[in-house]
This record gives structure tokens, sequence and C-alpha cells, in this order.
């Protein structure tokens, strides 16, 4: 019997009360992924996408929601600034953003904050659904409710979508059953040059680990990377 062992992350910890794991490839990175995870998740469910980015050049660094896995205190406004502050632990370079679901939400209303190359939003929940779920307080984790709907009702989806533009993909499956369709169809619609990858079927994890998707995410960070640093001013 043979036994086959990944590689583990480059680093582990807390940072500001967030627990990450960090994956660094071997050279310098084309560019830092931020991956957020989705409501009752955790980020070692999204280790094998980290890895993936760490095989293509790319740094990521995968990090517990608060009310999630080892972070401190409940989900709550300070989210946003969670993604941009575990961002801080990626080596410099353009920065990029993937989520799912919850994650997905804060993919898009983060990645105008972090002025990221790119961002891929999976199955992408709205803030209007989820304003509805912590009301209903349908999350099975800690929520400051208040806080947390403030923060909701403030950003919203298709104006961040809107500001990304070219800079942003959305991949759905069509028979999610949490999240619909035609909400990424919409945010589509509103960021003119996005691209939107509709898969046909599947369910609303389907996609995230899905590696087909997994690698066209991939190659669509590594590019927006790519094109990012080739557009930076050089010293003369």
């Amino acid at each position: 019997m043979r036994t086959a062992h990944v590689d583990p992350p480059a680093d582990t910890g807390v940072h500001d009360g967030l627990a990450y794991a960090l994956f660094l490839p071997r050279d310098p990175p084309l560019g830092g992924v931020v991956i957020v995870h989705g409501a009752d998740s955790t980020k070692e469910s999204h280790f094998d996408f980290a890895r993936a980015c760490r095989a293509a050049g790319l740094a990521a660094v995968a990090f517990d929601l608060r009310g999630h896995g080892d972070s401190d205190g409940p989900l709550d406004g300070r989210v946003v600034d969670d993604v941009a502050t575990v961002a801080e632990l990626l080596p410099a370079g353009p920065r990029l953003v993937r989520g799912s679901s919850l994650g997905g939400y804060l993919a898009l209303v983060a990645g105008p904050r972090l002025a990221a190359a790119g961002v891929v939003a999976i199955c992408p929940a709205s803030s209007a659904g989820l304003r509805r779920a912590v009301g209903a307080q349908r999350f099975g984790f800690p929520v400051d409710a208040g806080a947390l709907d403030a923060l909701l009702a403030a950003r919203d989806e298709r104006a961040a979508a809107a500001q990304l533009g070219a800079r942003l993909m959305l991949q759905h499956a069509e028979g999610d059953e949490v999240v619909p369709v035609t909400l990424s169809r919409a945010l589509h619609a509103a960021a003119p040059g996005s691209r939107l990858v509709e898969v046909p079927g599947g369910h609303h994890r389907s996609v995230q680990h899905d590696p087909e998707l997994q690698a066209a995410s991939v190659r669509f960070l590594r590019r927006a990377a790519k094109a990012a640093a080739e557009a930076r001013p050089r010293d003369v």
C-alpha cells in the first residue's frame, strides 16, 4: 500500500482574531488570493482550491470567518474589514478574491475595497437574502444580528459588481436550490465585461469543488494578476 501526502500550508495561525492558513508557491507569486468560505463552513473546506492556486504560481490564504472554526467572536459588521485584514498576510503583488455563497457576496463587496485585480464569486448570496436569514435566525453559528444587518444594508452586491466589471467571474449552478441562478445573471448584467459560467443541473455546493471549474477560476485569476502586474508603472 502506498500513502500519498499533500504539502501542508506554509503557515497557519491567528491574525487579529482570524484563524488562517497561508499557501505559498516556491517561486515569487504572481499575485495573492483571499479565499472566503460560505456560511457554516471553514477554511479547511477550501484547501483544495488553495493548493490549486499554489500549483499555478499564486499565493493563497484561507481563513475562518468570525463565528466559524477557530476565529474569535460572532460574525458581525467587521466582516468586510476582516477580508482586507487577512489580505495583509499575502506577499506583495496583485490582490485577488474568491468566495462562495456568503463568501461570494463578501468577495463581491470586498473586491473594490481591495482594488482586486480579479474576483471569482460562486453562487453568491444577495444582501437581501442574507438579511432575511439573519432576521429569521436561520444561521447556526454566532451572529451579531444588528451589526451584520447594518453592514448588509449598506453593501449592495450589484453596485460592487458594476465597479468590478471585467475583473469579475461568476459561476453558478442552474439547479442551485439555495441561491437562484437569476441572481448571478443580474450581477453579470450589472457588470459590463464580466464573465458568467452557468453549470447545467447541480446544486448549491456542486460548483465550488468541481476540478474543471476550479481550473477555470485559477486561469482567470492568474491572467488577472499578470495583467495587473504588467499595467503597473515601472521605475525608470
